[in-house]
């Protein structure tokens, strides 16, 4: 049930999850894995979402959101004080993005008959207003699959490109973005 001080989108609730969101946070992914990305559960990337409690309610700096219509959580997004590792990304971009300060938005998924209505943007906003007033946070990161239908575009709608993995043969085709920290100074970085 939507209490009254949560932020309201439309008919929607969007806000960090609680424990009792969790089956239907993990729904929501688990059920992206396997309808949208096609690979279903693969345990050495989605040990979060198998275990939430512990990735993002027993774990400091990480937070996990929900959109909420009624009771039923429709989608999701998560921050994690994880940096991408290598493989499959390439090395520089792992070296770029430590783990410990790099913030990554995970997780950003929306129930397909709830899309297109400012879900995701709305998530992801929280993302990074939790990065700006949680302590040890030097950039936002994440990395996206462009063959998923409306990523791409999306991520370049909010954040800003590093680098097109589609142009690596040798790592993952993932196109990698930054956000800007809110409230901080971000300047593109310069990339060789």
């Amino acid at each position: 049930m939507t209490a009254p001080d949560e932020p309201q989108l439309g008919r929607y609730a969007v806000r960090p999850a609680r424990r009792d969101d969790i089956d239907g946070a993990r729904s929501v992914m688990l059920d992206t894995f396997y309808r949208e990305f096609g690979h279903g559960y693969v345990p050495r990337w989605h040990a979060d979402v198998i275990d939430p409690g512990r990735a993002y309610f027993d774990t400091p700096r990480q937070q996990l959101f929900v959109a909420v219509l009624d009771d039923e959580v429709v989608g999701t997004a998560a921050v994690r004080a994880d940096g991408p590792k290598s493989p499959p990304h390439a090395p520089w971009i792992a070296a770029r993005y430590p783990s410990g300060t790099t913030a990554q938005i995970f997780r950003v998924y929306v129930r397909p008959e709830h899309r297109r209505h400012g879900l995701a943007r709305a998530l992801v906003r929280l993302c990074c207003e939790f990065v700006a007033a949680t302590d040890g946070y030097d950039v936002i990161y994440l990395h996206t699959n462009a063959a998923i239908e409306g990523a791409e575009p999306f991520w370049r709608s909010v954040a800003h490109e590093i680098h097109d993995g589609r142009t690596d043969p040798h790592h993952s085709p993932a196109v990698h973005f930054e956000i800007p920290v809110p409230g901080r100074r971000w300047s593109k970085p310069e990339l060789g």
